[in-house]
């Protein structure tokens, strides 16, 4: 008998459309991508996973979720019961997911929904309820505003930055990879490096949240224990039968200027060492899928994703998967890490990561997303983000080392990266 099965979930259609970031608040959960998606609040219980996805993980999440009793859910994916989490970069390290006590959902149809979730006896109090509902309602009733404004006030206002390591060291470890990729020992490692930032304040996801919201409203924003974060990239998504990723590999900075960016993109989709680099990890997430499904289809070109301040190589990969469909913890098992985050091929790349990167990665560039009892879900891949604890936080960016990468240009790279989530947390 799962530890779950004495829990009950009610569920009902909500007549607004909630505000996910505002419900979330400092202490939710949050997944969500433009307006669709989950705020969870408190916590029905935890699901520790073998691994960082797999067959193993899928059958333990159904197992757990299944064996809650479900009442008033309609057959929609992601409403009613749902896990959500961000698992480790590691592959082979353990992961957990959450089930929220209170989730409300927004579907891709426009409908919303509340879900509780307890013992018969215990479920979570009005009172509670009506909080959370209150302020998901708060951009409806017009008081979005003044508690954004209360929110970054209570916010940190003297900030100390400092790398982790060196910048010439890590430097030197790009050298060496190099090296070692021109020596034919890999194609491509990823190296991420992370910055730390001590303020006088804790930090507040919600603010935090909210601004990277409003400079990347295209963006997977997520906010998971602390780690937090607004990604582009789209590991996999299962609807059903219906599979999708967006894998992205190759950036370049944008300047503010619409000539100088149009230039930069223009060099970015005619330089081929870059698209080569972006083959690499398209052809890895085709490949991988391909075995599942019963038709799977990629974009002809790749296409340029414009962040705020960069701007990215991209290809939609969508699909049908046979019957019986996979759950999306196996497909996202078996894709993570792709070479955009990775490396490849990915055991040797994954090696010279642990040798010389001098980083431990926890959850940055790890799978981040939702998934509910009939094996739906999406999961993003954990970049632009950073660790938020008390008054510290850490923030992570990475770049793809080929045989004829420039160790300060790719550090350079990383810093244009890390002023997604800069802008976001130092703010004078």
């Amino acid at each position: 008998m799962s530890e779950f099965s004495g829990l009950v979930a009610i569920t009902r259609q909500l007549d607004f459309e909630p505000d996910l970031v505002a419900a979330a608040g400092d202490s939710g959960l949050l997944f969500v991508h433009e307006s669709i998606g989950f705020a969870g609040i408190d916590v029905a219980g935890k699901i520790r996973l073998p691994r960082t996805g797999g067959a193993d993980d899928a059958q333990t999440v159904r197992v757990a979720l299944e064996s809650i009793e479900c009442k008033g859910a309609p057959a929609l994916a992601g409403v009613g019961v749902v896990a959500l989490g961000a698992l480790p970069f590691d592959p082979s390290a353990r992961g957990e997911l959450t089930i929220p006590a209170i989730t409300i959902a927004r579907c891709a149809d426009g409908t919303s929904w509340l879900t509780i979730i307890g013992p018969a006896d215990d479920l979570p109090r009005d009172r509670r309820i009506e909080a959370v509902l209150g302020r998901a309602a708060s951009v409806s009733r017009g008081f979005a505003g003044d508690a954004a404004a209360s929110t970054v006030a209570l916010s940190p206002s003297r900030f100390e930055v400092r790398p982790e390591r060196p910048s010439d060291e890590w430097c030197d470890a790009v050298a060496m990879v190099t090296e070692r990729i021109a020596a034919g020992q890999a194609q491509k490692v990823v190296l991420a490096r992370a910055v730390e930032i001590i303020a006088d304040q804790p930090f507040r996801a919600g603010a935090v949240l909210a601004l990277l919201r409003r400079s990347f409203p295209a963006s997977y924003l997520f906010s998971i224990d602390g780690f937090v974060g607004a990604t582009p990239e789209l590991l996999v998504a299962r609807d059903g039968d219906s599979v999708r990723s967006h894998p992205m590999a190759g950036t370049a900075p944008r300047s503010g200027d619409p000539v100088v960016d149009a230039r930069l993109a223009a060099a970015l989709l005619a330089s081929s060492n870059t698209i080569d680099e972006h083959r690499q990890t398209i052809d890895m997430v085709h490949d991988t899928l391909l075995p599942w499904c019963s038709y799977l289809d990629e974009e002809d070109e790749p296409s340029i994703v414009a962040m705020a301040n960069v701007q990215h190589l991209s290809t939609r990969i969508e699909g049908r998967l046979s019957s019986p469909a996979a759950s999306v913890l196996e497909l996202v098992g078996a894709l993570h890490p792709t070479p955009a985050v990775g490396g490849a091929p990915r055991s040797v790349a994954l090696e010279m990561i642990r040798e010389l990167e001098g980083l431990d990665r926890g959850r940055y560039a790890g799978p981040v997303g939702w998934v509910d009892a009939a094996g739906n879900g999406t999961w993003a891949v954990g970049i632009r983000s950073a660790e938020l604890n008390g008054n510290s936080a850490r923030l992570f960016a990475g770049v793809g080392v080929v045989a004829d990468s420039d160790p300060d240009t790719e550090l350079a790279e990383t810093r244009a990266k890390l002023q997604a989530l800069l802008g976001a947390i130092v703010r004078p």
